[in-house]
């Protein structure tokens, strides 16, 4: 294999409408998690060596075509690996390869928009009719934990010295939140607040949408008194900043770390969480995101409406949960009221 030559910016090339995507203002509003695959996927995408021994990403945009596109990407979709004999072994890579093209379908259709006379209207990596699977391959299933493993795990946490991450995994149980809000986002202001002390703000980094989560119900009721109690705690010696951070002081930091690294990286945080599942004997497959898996199973076995649940997810739709909505803050309350039925019910059952 040649040498790659340096990433050029000459007008009209794909490194140059990639110069202009990432210049863009809408390169600023994806969330950082986001940016990172983007610039891996473009990255694959430029660097591929081409034929007569040039950069995909040295090419003139306005000789792409689809063909030209759908060729690079099945070479992109296998990788060829020695195994420990020399053998030449091919695996497939298709997740990697489909972040790649839909990054550089996103990448075409700002640059188009940004710069019309030099970025073909047609863009060749629209439509390409990617499949997240091969063929005959079976779904692969996220791993959900139950209650019973999300109580084992905690215990396993404190006794480790990961009291943070205990309050945490019950967060994402209780409240669906994805762990880079968790880790990332979630601040002591949004907890309880003095102009809001019945209420918790959620924030995903994902889409910027924020919403209030009732605390108590129309009696007074706690809504998560374990979780609250947890997180009042948690209050009272903390006045400002991210809600979780490291247990364990730093070498080099006179205040705790965040979990969330400034590359805006959890795998630290991942490697712990292996560590807590092998101290509670629980399945070996889970991981932080089983816990929010296991609410929102939860939620289903609950008898949830299509309603309550997206109120509670806010999946895919901004608009599923509208800050000061009475209507949605009655679903909230009357969803997390079945799922604690349920749970109750669940663990009579089991005695």
């Amino acid at each position: 294999m040649t040498d790659m030559v340096a990433p050029s910016s000459v007008p009209g090339s794909f490194d140059w409408l990639v110069s202009i995507f990432k210049g863009h203002q809408k390169w600023r509003e994806i969330d950082h998690k986001t940016q990172r695959l983007y610039e891996q996927g473009l990255a694959l995408f430029a660097d591929h060596e081409l034929k007569d021994g040039t950069r995909a990403g040295s090419k003139q945009i306005s000789q792409f075509s689809k063909g030209f596109v759908d060729a690079i990407y099945a070479k992109l979709l296998v990788v060829e690996d020695k195994d420990e004999d020399g053998n030449i072994v091919k695996r497939e890579r298709r997740r990697f390869a489909n972040a790649a093209m839909t990054a550089c379908r996103r990448a075409w259709f700002v640059g188009q928009r940004a710069q019309e006379k030099l970025v073909p209207a047609t863009n060749p990596f629209s439509r390409m009719g990617l499949k997240a699977r091969s063929p005959n391959q079976p779904v692969r299933e996220t791993p959900t934990a139950t209650w019973d493993e999300l109580i084992a795990f905690r215990v396993a946490a404190n006794k480790l010295g990961y009291s943070s991450v205990a309050t945490a995994a019950l967060v994402a149980w209780e409240w669906l939140q994805r762990e880079e809000h968790v880790f990332g986002a979630f601040e002591i202001a949004h907890y309880r607040p003095k102009e809001r002390p019945n209420s918790v703000k959620i924030v995903h980094p994902k889409n910027g949408e924020e919403a209030w989560w009732p605390l108590f119900d129309e009696t007074g009721e706690p809504l998560f008194p374990e979780l609250m109690a947890e997180l009042d705690e948690v209050k009272k010696t903390m006045v400002s900043g991210l809600v979780f951070r490291r247990d364990h002081a730093h070498r080099r930091a006179s205040t705790p770390l965040p979990w969330m690294t400034e590359r805006k990286d959890l795998r630290y945080l991942r490697s712990v969480v292996k560590d807590i599942i092998v101290e509670a004997g629980i399945r070996n497959e889970l991981s932080f995101t089983s816990f929010r898996h296991g609410g929102f199973t939860e939620g289903a076995d609950s008898d949830l409406t299509d309603a309550e649940l997206r109120a509670a997810g806010r999946h895919r739709s901004a608009r599923q949960l509208p800050t000061y909505a009475k209507r949605t803050r009655k679903q909230l309350i009357s969803g997390t009221k079945k799922r604690r039925e349920e749970r109750t019910k669940a663990a009579g059952l089991s005695e």
